[in-house]
């Protein structure tokens, strides 16, 4: 729609004296297909002109006279409401949509710039349980549509393998493990013993100072304590290799909190010289009371260092290494405060690139009966998730479908999917229920009722059983229906950019239930495949197709894959 609006502007430019960037900004889309297709809002100019706005919208129709794709301008109350031919609209969306097929949507507006996205960030030695979905499941989408906007993106697993959570582990070992015990499900282990030890911690305390003693080993290079973990972070970061690959998802760097360790100093050095660091009860901080915030805290009071250390060493290693446009960091809502510190420190070492940094937070994953904790041992295992997704959706195939080609890789497709997308489809800052269910519902707004419209059109497609034409007569598609798909893909673009804009995958999910809905709607009323009106037939065949290939393209921005039988 970008060429129509184009002359639209330039239409409105001329009669209202504005700048085509200022009608632009103004230039919306009407809530109803019988409002037209654009709407320009007059209350603004008649605020300055000091007259009222529908009055203004009547001289502004007034002036204006329809041309090219424009087939009628009119009032509207407050508004310039200007009418589409749609057959033009039609034969210029399906056209392209059909040339472009899997590039449809693209454009190069990040070209030259690169967007780093720290995300998933699982902790060795602890699983990577179904709590990790939503960092990892957001920071994928975020990448797919910054990559698919022409952005450089460079993905950041930013793992959590450092902190006086390993000298616990570490002292658990060396009291009740063994590697033995370590030789199957070694994650499962390491949590029992890290269980083990906040229990026996609460009879003995002297476990604690044990336990932040060996992070201290750890931090000053005792072979012994390094060795250990090191060995935690290898087999729990093949556990996790084996999870990203069930989701399909790589990352471009594994640089966890261990690999800013020999930054530290020099970052804490930097920042004494900056004159911002303090001593404040035996530890070293950067104080922002000034900013309604408490301090941050940069060395504990026996030298250890601490998280926002780590971050701030990563950050400043991150500015120099990639240059970023932007650095997202998708991490929880309960992390808000942290990002504020860290993001004020930076600001307050006056480095130019502050503003670039955001914190992209979501809600909680919610169970009906269950709270996760770590420490407790109350842990629902992402894996064994994905694993009763792939098996539930084998039994419903089983039972709608039995003679199915490939069905464990159908079920593989939408177990996954179903799970990823039940991540996607609210707003990210909302918290997520975990429903079976709802999960794998196909015929509510789901990931697998995406999945299913896609292979349906498919389906559709292998019955026309001849090849897909362009060359349609696009005055055929006049149904009000018709219209409406026509118009819901010409915006997946602009769909797309929003997403960007507002780090907000939802608002592809939403896009595409709302298309699968009016295509399944249009589908019940309307026949395709007609044998008596060849015409109408092709255009409607190309219709569906470029539905189908904008579902496509949409599901694998969420992360999920379009299977073409179900």
């Amino acid at each position: 729609m970008e060429s129509f609006k184009g002359e639209i502007v330039t239409l409105l430019a001329d009669a209202t004296g504005l700048g085509a960037d200022d009608v632009e900004g103004l230039l919306g889309t009407p809530p109803k297909q019988d409002m037209g297709d654009f709407a320009f809002p007059c209350f603004t100019l008649a605020k300055e002109r000091k007259t009222n706005p529908a009055a203004l919208a009547n001289e502004f129709a007034g002036k204006l006279a329809p041309s090219g794709a424009v087939r009628e301008i009119k009032a509207m109350g407050p508004y310039v409401n200007f009418f589409l031919e749609p057959a033009t609209v039609a034969e210029d969306t399906l056209s392209r949509a059909f040339r472009e097929d899997i590039d449809y949507g693209r454009s190069s507006d990040g070209q030259g710039d690169m967007i780093v996205i720290d995300f998933s960030s699982p902790n060795i030695a602890k699983p990577f349980n179904i709590g990790h979905i939503r960092s990892t499941a957001i920071g994928h989408a975020l990448y797919n549509i910054f990559e698919f906007l022409g952005y450089e993106c460079a993905g950041v697993n930013h793992l959590g393998d450092w902190g006086t959570q390993f000298g616990k582990l570490i002292a658990a070992f060396k009291h009740w493990g063994s590697w033995d015990d370590l030789a199957e499900k070694p994650i499962h282990k390491l949590l029992d013993l890290y269980v083990r030890f906040h229990k026996e911690a609460k009879e003995n305390p002297a476990l604690e100072e044990e336990g932040r003693a060996w992070f201290k080993k750890l931090e000053d290079g005792d072979p012994d304590a390094r060795d250990i973990w090191q060995h935690f972070r290898d087999l729990s970061l093949a556990e996790f290799q084996r999870i990203y690959a069930d989701l399909e998802i790589n990352f471009d760097a594994y640089t966890g909190e261990s690999f800013y360790e020999p930054m530290l100093g020099e970052t804490v050095q930097f920042i004494k010289d900056k004159g911002l660091a303090k001593k404040s009860q035996g530890a070293l901080i950067v104080d922002l009371e000034d900013y309604g915030m408490p301090p941050c805290l940069l060395e504990k009071a026996d030298g250890a260092t601490l998280y926002a250390t780590r971050d701030l060493a990563a950050l400043m290693f991150r500015a120099r290494e990639y240059k970023f446009a932007q650095v997202l960091y998708v991490v929880g809502n309960e992390q808000s405060l942290h990002f504020k510190q860290l993001f004020k420190v930076i600001e307050l070492l006056e480095f130019e690139w502050a503003p670039r940094c955001h914190h992209i937070p979501f809600g909680l994953i919610r169970f009906k009966d269950a709270k996760l904790s770590t420490r407790e041992g109350n842990v629902i295992f992402l894996e064994e998730v994905l694993e009763k997704s792939k098996q539930l959706v084998r039994d419903i195939i089983r039972e709608k479908n039995p003679d199915l080609e490939d069905a464990d890789e159908v079920a593989h497709q939408v177990g996954v999917g179903a799970v990823v997308f039940n991540d996607l489809k609210s707003r990210r800052i909302k918290d997520v229920s975990f429903d079976w269910n709802e999960l794998l519902n196909f015929d509510g707004r789901t990931g697998p009722y995406l999945q299913y419209t896609h292979a349906r059109i498919c389906s559709i497609l292998r019955k026309h059983g001849e090849d897909v034409r362009a060359d349609v007569d696009f005055t055929r598609l006049g149904e009000k229906a018709e219209r409406a798909l026509v118009t819901r893909v010409a915006s997946f673009s602009q769909r797309i950019r929003n997403a960007a804009r507002d780090y907000e995958p939802s608002l592809i999910s939403e896009y595409l239930l709302d298309l699968a809905e009016e295509f399944n709607s249009y589908y019940a009323n309307h026949r395709i495949l007609l044998d008596d009106d060849a015409d109408l037939r092709a255009a409607r065949v190309l219709l569906a197709d470029v539905v189908r290939m904008v579902l496509r393209n949409g599901l694998k921005l969420l992360g999920l894959q379009a299977p073409e039988r179900m």
